[in-house]
């Protein structure tokens, strides 16, 4: 029996079609998606403090989709602490700090969005992440995925770490404080050394507590003073600040030797 032409057209046409549709349905599409780290209660961690890590990963596999470091400038300091903000107006422009990966998937995916830093205080970085569906061909850019990143970024510059001192005398502790984008903390200034609590601990080789004082606003924008005088031994020596307001913490210790 044959079959006629027309028929045997029409399907070879069916059989193409259905296999177009299979096969754009199972090609990759290009999507985008920015990801940010923004400061608690600041701005954008950008090339200033090293950039922030961050890693995309498909959350059922664990495979790593993309990573990168972000790059760019802390951002528009009026436009992010100043100005009232509106339903979906942007905070970012072209130079804020930000990192875009391109992947190509064929289907949806659901991802794990990881964000550590700042990287140039290593002592200081913390992770955040978040989870979400990224939709083929369907792009997340804009002010993009902002992933917000808690503490401020505390560095003890002296005394520093296993430093043999005299026991007789003035000890000084000194210390830089910034928030993670590594705005500066100042008397009086948008960050406001006056509304946090910042002090040092010193504590004994049996871990008890021998002193506790606040820290004085030093010559230089968000460096932090303070004096002691100690008996000989050793001492553990911790800064730490806190923002009663937002929660923010910060903490770096050392450790000295009194002779």
């Amino acid at each position: 029996m044959k079959i006629p032409a027309l028929n045997l057209r029409l399907t070879f046409l069916v059989v193409f079609v259905f296999t177009f549709i299979l096969n754009a349905q199972e090609s990759a599409q290009e999507t985008s998606i920015t990801v940010r780290a923004k400061a608690k209660d600041a701005k954008f961690i950008g090339t200033s403090m090293g950039g922030a890590r961050i890693i995309i990963k498909d959350a059922a596999t664990g495979e790593i989709l993309a990573k990168g470091i972000t790059s760019g400038s802390t951002g528009n300091t009026e436009k992010i602490m100043k100005q009232p903000r509106e339903r979906r107006q942007s905070i970012t422009d072209t130079g804020t700090a930000g990192f875009t990966a391109q992947l190509s998937i064929k289907k949806p995916v659901f991802v794990t969005v990881e964000a550590y830093g700042p990287l140039n205080s290593a002592g200081a970085g913390v992770m955040s992440s978040t989870q979400l569906w990224l939709l083929p061909g369907k792009d997340i850019t804009g002010d993009g995925l902002v992933l917000e990143i808690p503490g401020f970024a505390v560095d003890i510059l002296s005394p520093q770490t296993h430093e043999t001192v005299a026991g007789e005398g003035i000890i000084e502790i000194k210390a830089n404080i910034v928030l993670m984008c590594g705005c500066p903390v100042t008397d009086n200034g948008l960050w406001d050394a006056n509304q946090y609590e910042l002090k040092a601990v010193i504590s004994n080789d049996e871990d008890k507590i021998v002193k506790e004082i606040p820290l004085k606003t030093g010559a230089k924008s968000s460096t932090f003073l303070a004096e002691i005088e100690l008996e000989k031994g050793v001492y553990e020596i911790m800064v730490y600040a806190f923002d009663p307001a937002t929660g923010n913490t910060g903490l770096d210790k050392t450790h000295i030797i009194v002779k």
